[in-house]
C-alpha cells in the first residue's frame, strides 16, 4: 500500500470578529484510505489575544495513513469556535483545506466562513447559526449552495508530508 504522513501544527488563527477562541478539527478521506496511527480529531486549547486579533494555537498534528487509490485524498475540516464571557460556546467559522500532495514542508493558509443568519438573529445577536452536519462542508453534499454565508477569518497550518510506495502503485507527486 501507498503511505501517506502528515505532521505539522495548526499554528493560529486572525480577523474573527470574536476574541476567546479554539479550533476542532478533524481528518477526512475517502473509503480508500485507513489512519494506520496517529488521532484523525482533536481540538486546541483556547487563546484570548490581549493586544491583536491573532490567537496563538501551536497545536501539534501527526497522521500515518495508508491508500489502496488516490480518489478522497485528505482534507482537514477545521471549526473555529468563540467563548463568551458566560462559558457559552459559538461558532465563529468553518473552513477546510486540502492536505497538499506534495512531500515537504508546506504553510497552508485556511479562509473559514460562516452562515449569515437571518436579519432577525443579527439584531437579536443570538449568535451565528451552524450547520446540523459540518461534514456537509467537506463534501459537499445536499443543498449548500443555498447557503447564505461570510467570511470570517483565516487559521494557519504548518504541514509536513512524507510520502512511501506512491511511486510503485504509478503515482507521481510534485
Amino acid at each position: 500500500m501507498a503511505e501517506l504522513h502528515l505532521f505539522g501544527q495548526i499554528e493560529g488563527g486572525s480577523g474573527f470578529s470574536q476574541r476567546r477562541l479554539f479550533c476542532k478539527w478533524g481528518l477526512h478521506a475517502g473509503a480508500a484510505w485507513t489512519l494506520l496511527a496517529g488521532v484523525g480529531a482533536g481540538q486546541t486549547q483556547l487563546d484570548d489575544p490581549q493586544v491583536d486579533d491573532v490567537a496563538h494555537w501551536g497545536h501539534p498534528l501527526d497522521m500515518h495513513l495508508a491508500t489502496r487509490g488516490l480518489q478522497g485524498w485528505p482534507k482537514l475540516l477545521l471549526e473555529v469556535w468563540h467563548v463568551d464571557p458566560w462559558g457559552r460556546a459559538g461558532l465563529a467559522g468553518y473552513g477546510v483545506c486540502h492536505v497538499p500532495s506534495a512531500p515537504g514542508c508546506h504553510r497552508v493558509t485556511c479562509v473559514t466562513w460562516r452562515p449569515r443568519g437571518t436579519r432577525g438573529q443579527r439584531l437579536l445577536g443570538t449568535g451565528a447559526p451552524q450547520l446540523r452536519d459540518p461534514q456537509g462542508a467537506v463534501t459537499g453534499a445536499g443543498d449548500r449552495y443555498r447557503l447564505r454565508t461570510e467570511s470570517a477569518g483565516t487559521v494557519w497550518l504548518q504541514l509536513g508530508v512524507v510520502t512511501r510506495n506512491m511511486a510503485r502503485y504509478g503515482v507521481a507527486l510534485r
